[in-house]
């Protein structure tokens, strides 16, 4: 991406690296610490984009230390994508904050494709590990792109095995665009960035200035990022307090399907499945449920 690259917006042109410097300075300010804050500001102040709340010279000094920050640790290539402009998801529009900004690396068309969301807890048992093999392998052959949070676990397992499969995988992350996280996932997050597509939504400057309890908040952000961006969010395995839960609640609420596997049911020490059953969850035993339940869904999305 370069600095003179120009978006439209309601017949405004838009700098993407003004609204980048624009971007990282607010979340520099003590003011913003949150999207919401971010959204209710960006509402409250009735303007049409980021870089009307910040100066322009402040603007430009911070793109320069993103880039500066970016560069130094290897990436030299990256894309912005800004809300109200023609690349921008639609289906972003339905998080209760949608976000005014996603950094990516790869191939952004991967969005548009029909995707879903396949996640669990980052300490799978070793059927879980198979079962979500199972799972990813039948997506993809049904032409679905497998999105999840690169986290460990369930989430390893499910962009491995779609990579593995020869489908198409993205990776939606709750850390800057430059760390590899966990790092037993760095080469994993490398393939997927060169040959897939990956995304964050989190700001590259400041997150190195806020503490390790402050940046946690970027984790269940993601959830709700990834949850709208996907057509439905499929939960292989998860405790009670796993940060899937968060996003299978921003699924329903965002009117997406959300499928939980059968085997969560069969825990006696769960709770969380009935919960979820009873907000609107399906239940499923194996892919050809999850598939038939997505055709009779675009049905009837055609019907409507």
């Amino acid at each position: 991406m370069t600095a003179e690259m120009l978006l439209s917006i309601d017949n405004d042109i838009l700098k993407p690296s003004i609204e980048i410097g624009a971007f990282e300075a607010l979340w520099a300010n003590k003011d913003v610490s949150s999207f919401k804050q971010l959204h209710e500001k960006f509402q409250s102040s009735n303007v049409h984009s980021l870089s009307d709340l910040i100066a322009p010279a402040i603007a430009r000094e911070f793109y320069e230390k993103t880039v500066t920050r970016l560069h130094d640790t290897g990436i030299h290539h990256f894309g912005v994508r800004l809300a109200g402009t023609v690349d921008y998801p639609k289906s972003l529009r339905d998080a209760d904050y949608p976000l005014p900004l996603l950094y990516y690396v790869g191939n952004w068309d991967l969005v548009f494709s029909r995707g879903v969301s396949v996640v669990g807890t980052r300490k799978p048992s070793p059927n879980g590990i198979k079962r979500t093999r199972r799972l990813v392998k039948g997506l993809v052959d049904a032409g679905y792109t497998i999105y999840s949070g690169l986290a460990a676990g369930i989430d390893r397992a499910a962009h491995q095995a779609t990579i593995e499969a020869g489908g198409s995988t993205v990776a939606v992350i709750g850390t800057p665009l430059w760390l590899r996280y966990p790092k037993e996932n760095a080469e994993l997050y490398d393939i997927i960035s060169k040959e897939h597509l990956l995304i964050s939504q989190v700001p590259i400057v400041s997150y190195v200035q806020k503490d390790i309890k402050f940046n946690r908040f970027f984790f269940p952000e993601r959830n709700k990022t990834m949850s709208a961006l996907s057509e439905a969010t499929i939960i292989v395995e998860a405790g009670e307090t796993s940060g899937t839960l968060i996003q299978a609640k921003a699924a329903l609420k965002q009117g997406r399907k959300v499928f939980i596997l059968n085997s969560n049911f069969e825990n006696a020490q769960l709770t969380w499945p009935h919960r979820l059953l009873e907000a609107g969850a399906k239940r499923v035993c194996d892919v050809d449920d999850i598939l038939q339940e997505l055709l009779n869904g675009r049905d009837q999305a055609t019907a409507d």
